[in-house]
């Protein structure tokens, strides 16, 4: 069964680059799981499985296509497996933590099939941004049949 990630948290980062993910979240990760720089400046967290689903369709992508050899290396170079330590921790890369700019305060989300980790500020910005435009986004939507 897939896992299925939903909910906003606010939690910190500590000074060794640690972060303590929901109880929830790793329940469902399971010991080792992936993360990597996602879009819009955050970073995605995937279970091995979903990770595996995300790869092979990676593969189908056009070589012969800059964008997509440009997208697959932006995801792969940015990947790393991860696993949280006894007390529910995980050491977040240096890169990782760079490409997101996560400092100190940040949210951990559940977004179906994946989780985001935003730097709290960015997340607040992010809202403030698309708060205005959910609607005009949920008819075109509609459009597509959701």
């Amino acid at each position: 069964m897939t896992a299925v990630f939903m909910g906003e948290y606010l939690h910190s980062i500590d000074n060794k680059g640690r972060l303590i993910l929901p109880a929830k979240f790793r329940e469902e990760l399971g010991e080792r799981f992936i993360a990597t720089k996602g879009l819009d400046n955050c970073l995605f967290v995937y279970t091995c499985a979903e990770w595996a689903i995300l790869e092979e369709k990676l593969k189908k992508l056009p070589l012969a296509k800059p964008e997509a050899r440009a997208f697959v290396r932006f995801f792969f170079s940015g990947a790393a497996e991860l696993e949280c330590d006894k007390q529910g921790r995980v050491l977040l890369p240096p890169n990782l933590r760079e490409h997101a700019r996560l400092d100190k305060d940040v949210v951990v989300i559940g977004v179906s099939t994946r989780i985001e980790i935003w730097d709290k500020t960015a997340w607040e910005d992010y809202n403030c941004q698309i708060s205005p435009t959910v609607a005009e986004i949920a008819e075109t939507l509609a459009d597509l049949g959701i």
